[in-house]
């Protein structure tokens, strides 16, 4: 025992000694400098987790030492810093609800003006859990532009992919194409970690990365790369995805094959490898599949890799796509100062699509029977059919280079090239037949192709100052497009004249023609933006942008012969060019305080568009000046519950077709008159959103309305106008309809989107309530005339998901969605479609190592006459059985459309008509398939021996 206590006396006294040494050494060696003077305060910073590396939210961290008592807690990411310590020896204590308080000394350099903590790890209470049945990390938290997830909250299956994960979380909607909408607003782009993740496709990020490397996913409301880096904002954000990995799954090997053959000539082959080291990332997804378009969903995703799709209940047209699409995409730190980030994929589409649509065209009162010479008695219309079979070819490269360079800790600059290829064929043949006020048919057969090369780059520039907060930097950025197309046009058109005969043609007449178009488009965008700290907790904000879009068009039209000669038409020769250059400079005032923050100013847009044709004497040339606020609010009660409201301005110039001073006679049935009077329209739009998530309550609540307006609206103007056939001597009346534009303002819009969401006994029962409200008011014109349109969406969605316990799953649900419009012109139908749905999906786990699933949907429509009799019962099931030793094998047997059920119509309505769409029911079919699944991971990133530190985004920072 005496030797116990010496060998503490000795290391208590030890540390003491030395430095009494040292300084004594050093006082008396004349090579060594003397230490740093200690500073008066210092920064003291770090992380609190739990034992499954997630970050623990909200735990109170407390500083004591003989001259210091300082508290503050944690933040969204788990992290936490205290200000103006004055001891660099001091004692940490760390507690938290649900995990076992901690304390700890340290002895720390007093020379460090920043001094960073290791890791702070907390064990689980079990014996609070049990009485909580909570942990200190919410499942949803709303941080200022980010909605995140918990992914730990969410169980899915074994070998899971993310697809599966997704549609367990609040507010998510998986569609069966990999499309992800996320309280109403589709998501646009995906990323790992923090960059973009194979291009930033959605589908194919989802539907291949596994669901258990995930830690966090994070839907982010992305403004662009400047404002990510500046914190000004600008504009409309898009949604974004990002998948956050877990710690122990940062360094590993994942594969996936997927073989699959079926009736009917389907097939689903697929292929995912990816290696993972912190931030190296290096992929190959590659899918070659045939698959049936116009397939109604019914909501589930199957475990054989096909997906069943999202709650819809329509399909498009119909046919058959075969898709060849592989990707690779390769990420690294090249170093501690360069981040790369790089990606190239090609996609080749065949698409042999059946069309059948019919409709009608309304046209305003006035118009002259040209058969009377008198006007028509009410509101003219015309009726029509579509019938169509065709065959799309596509095929498109993407390449893309991300290059960030943090030259030191006040500069920073990032470079993005990017190339682009898509060249398409496209062969159609058609039979469009119309009755009423235009009798005629037109049978048509098309054959068109097109090449589009394009490339850019963006540069983006940052310096930040000494003084803290300002910066100022600079983004440039281009594109070149180069868009060649050659449309053959072989049209046989039918002539009738009602006054004789409804059924016998009075003049055949036959227009072969090649057309030849091309378009350069070159944009050109620099921003300048400068940020000026007023005090602790608001600054000023100024940005400048120009933006400069040129166009240069031609088109070149040859006459075909009976013989197959080529004649140029000189008289549809147009070479047109014009350009729209948009100026914004802002002034921004921004208050950022610990519950909310506000952002007033102005932005002044100055906009010029100009154009001219060859041969023609007339330019255009206008020039418009608009002053819009900036205005942004948002309120946060805490981490859980947020508020915010915004409100966003955007011009938009008029298109080629609209602008050029021209008759396009291109399709003789219906020249197009440019109007080189128009102005650019401008859309406001207010923005407001509000999310509470209950964490002991596990309930979450999420809304958004987005209400919008239109000034000078570019809207179509369609005349029919009379004209003369003579067949044989003999003269009757047609019509043909011009297509011309003009600028009308009044036109507005309003929707609004929620999510109700409420978990019981640690969700293995949830009930969900989705719902989306549309109202437009347009305004359009026919024959000269306004007219007005209103329209009226309504869509809810309610269902439990059951999942009691591992081995059984349920999820029926009930969708009711109503569109409803109406028009002022006389005669004009109002539409009132009513679609009801009651869907059910689920899985069963048979003996560990069998699974059935199966999804069901019956459907009732009302409201569209041409609609099938039947109300469609869509019925899809599949099998699985798992294999070997680590279950990671699966075959699998998968039932499409059982009972050949899959037909449903959906209508279009525009302000003057509507469209109704049949889908086809060519998606019965049966697919046998087989999947391995191969992990293998060493655990969490490490550098120089110690776990490397992450950023709220996932990504990993290279120390």
């Amino acid at each position: 025992m005496k030797k116990l206590y010496l060998l503490l006396f000795v290391i208590l006294i030890a540390p003491k000694l030395f430095a009494q040494v040292s300084r004594g050494g050093m006082s008396k060696s004349r090579n060594s400098a003397p230490l740093p003077p200690p500073l008066p305060f210092r920064e003291v910073s770090g992380i609190v987790k739990d034992t499954t590396d997630s970050p623990i939210i909200g735990a109170i961290i407390t500083l004591t030492s003989k001259t210091d008592t300082l508290r503050t807690s944690t933040n969204a990411d788990g992290i936490f810093v205290l200000k103006n310590v004055k001891s660099a020896t001091f004692i940490l204590s760390i507690t938290e609800i649900g995990y076992v308080s901690s304390a700890r000394k340290y002895l720390n350099n007093d020379a460090s003006k920043k001094v960073v903590l290791d890791p702070i790890i907390l064990k689980s209470d079990t014996y609070m859990l049990k009485e909580v049945k909570i942990n200190g990390t919410p499942s949803i938290t709303y941080k200022t532009d980010t909605v995140e997830y918990k992914a730990s909250d969410y169980k899915v299956r074994e070998n899971a992919t993310v697809d599966e994960l997704l549609r367990k979380m609040e507010g998510m909607e998986v569609g069966s194409d990999g499309t992800l909408t996320h309280q109403g607003q589709q998501v646009m782009k995906a990323r790992l970690n923090g960059k973009d993740y194979a291009g930033g496709n959605v589908a194919q990020a989802i539907q291949n990365l596994p669901a258990d490397i995930v830690e966090k996913i994070q839907i982010v409301d992305d403004y662009g790369d400047e404002a990510a880096r500046t914190g000004v904002k600008d504009g409309t954000p898009q949604k974004v995805l990002n998948i956050t990995t877990r710690a122990d799954r940062s360094v590993g090997d994942i594969g996936r094959v997927t073989a699959g053959a079926g009736s009917d000539d389907r097939y689903d082959e697929r292929l995912f490898l990816q290696r993972i080291d912190a931030n190296q990332q290096i992929g190959l997804i590659g899918s070659f599949k045939n698959t049936v378009n116009g397939v109604a969903s019914t909501g589930i995703n199957s475990g054989a890799g096909g997906n069943y799709g999202s709650s819809s209940s329509s399909g498009g047209s119909g046919g058959t796509t075969k898709t060849v699409t592989p990707t690779f995409s390769y990420r690294d730190d090249w170093g501690k100062k360069i981040e790369v980030n790089m990606s190239y994929g090609y996609n080749y589409t065949d698409v042999n699509s059946i069309n059948s649509s019919d409709g009608v065209q309304l046209y305003a009162p006035g118009t002259i029977n040209p058969q009377t010479g008198k006007p028509y008695p009410s509101g003219a219309n015309t009726t029509f059919t579509n019938n169509s079979v065709a065959n799309n070819i596509t095929k498109s490269h993407t390449a893309s280079f991300d290059m960030e360079y943090s030259i030191d800790s006040a500069n920073y600059m990032r470079v993005t090239p990017t190339y682009s290829f898509s060249g398409s064929n496209n062969d159609n043949i058609s039979q469009y037949y119309q009755t009423g006020v235009i009798h005629q048919t037109s049978l048509g057969n098309t054959d068109a192709s097109s090449t589009a090369p394009s490339y850019g780059a963006t540069l983006f520039y940052q310096h930040i100052f000494k003084k803290k907060r300002r910066n100022i930097s600079l983004q440039l950025s281009y594109t070149h497009t180069n868009q060649e197309q050659t449309n053959q046009q072989d049209n046989h058109i039918l002539y009738y004249n009602d006054s004789t005969s409804l059924t016998t043609p009075f003049l055949d007449s036959l227009v072969h023609r090649v057309v030849e178009r091309g378009n350069i488009s070159n944009s050109f965008r620099a921003s300048l933006t400068y940020v000026e700290p007023l005090n602790l907790v608001s600054q000023l904000e100024f940005n400048s942008q120009l933006i400069y879009r040129g166009y240069d068009n031609n088109a070149f039209t040859n006459n075909i012969d009976s013989l197959g000669h080529s004649t140029p038409i000189d008289s549809l020769t147009n070479v047109y060019h014009y350009s729209f250059t948009e100026e914004r400079i802002a002034l921004n005032y921004r208050l950022n305080k610990t519950n909310y923050n506000l952002s007033l100013g102005v932005t002044a847009i100055p906009t010029l568009l100009q154009g001219s044709r060859e041969g023609y004497a007339g330019t255009v040339d206008h020039s418009d000046f608009t002053l819009i606020p900036i205005f942004r609010y948002q309120y946060s009660w805490s981490r859980q519950e947020k508020f915010s409201i915004y409100y966003t301005g955007t011009p938009t110039e008029p298109t080629f077709n609209e602008l050029q001073p021209y008759t396009d006679l291109t399709n003789p049935q219906n020249p197009v008159i440019g109007n080189p009077d128009l102005k650019p329209s401008f859309t406001n739009a207010v923005t407001a959103q509000y999310n509470n998530y209950i964490a002991n309550s596990q309930m979450n609540l999420s809304a958004n309305v987005n209400a919008s307006t239109i000034n000078n609206q570019v809207v179509t103007n369609n005349i029919l106008v009379p004209i003369d056939i003579t067949n044989a001597g003999k003269t009757t009346k047609s019509f043909i309809t011009d297509t011309r534009y003009l600028n009308l303002s009044g036109a507005y819009a309003v929707a609004g989107n929620y999510n109700i969401a409420k978990q019981y006994d640690d969700r293995k029962y949830n009930l969900e309530l989705n719902g989306t409200i549309n109202y437009g008011y347009n305004i359009a014109m026919t024959n000269n005339v306004e007219n007005f349109s209103t329209s009226w969406t309504f869509n809810e969605r309610l269902g439990p998901r059951i999942d009691p316990n591992d081995w059984f799953e349920i999820n029926p649900y009930v969708s009711y969605d109503v569109t409803k419009s109406s028009n002022s012109l006389p005669d004009a139908p109002d539409n009132n479609v009513r679609t009801a749905a009651l869907s059910v999906d689920g899985k069963v786990y048979l003996f560990e190592t069998w699974l059935v699933g199966y999804s069901a949907s019956k459907n009732y429509v009302t409201g569209i006459s041409s609609n099938l009799t039947k109300n469609p019962f869509v019925v899809n099931a599949y099998f699985e059985k798992e294999l070997f030793k680590k279950r990671n094998g699966i075959l699998s047997v998968q039932f499409f459309d059982l009972f050949d059920q899959n037909n449903f119509v959906t209508r279009v309505t525009t302000p003057t008509g509507y469209t109704d769409t049949k889908s086809n029911a060519l998606s019965r079919y049966v697919m046998v398939s087989f999947r391995i699944n191969l992990q293998k991971w060493s655990g969490a990133a490490k550098r120089h021996g110690k776990l490397m530190q992450r950023r709220g985004d996932g990504s990993f920072i290279n120390n």
